[in-house]
């Protein structure tokens, strides 16, 4: 698990950038907020369908 701030700063990403690519992947359902309710630090994990297509890619 890993929240978007850290994406941005392992990646060199924006964080707005980050932020917009989770959403189209949280609205595919290939990661999801395991802490919706929280504004600041969400958590977001792979989904077993965002799963499989990372074995796909290995």
């Amino acid at each position: 698990m890993i929240i978007p701030t850290q994406i941005a700063e392992n990646s060199g990403i924006r964080t707005n950038h980050v932020s917009k690519v989770l959403s189209e992947l949280k609205a595919h359902e290939l990661i999801e907020c395991i802490n919706p309710e929280v504004r600041k630090g969400r958590l977001y994990r792979l989904t077993e369908k965002g799963k499989k297509i990372v074995e796909n890619l290995e």
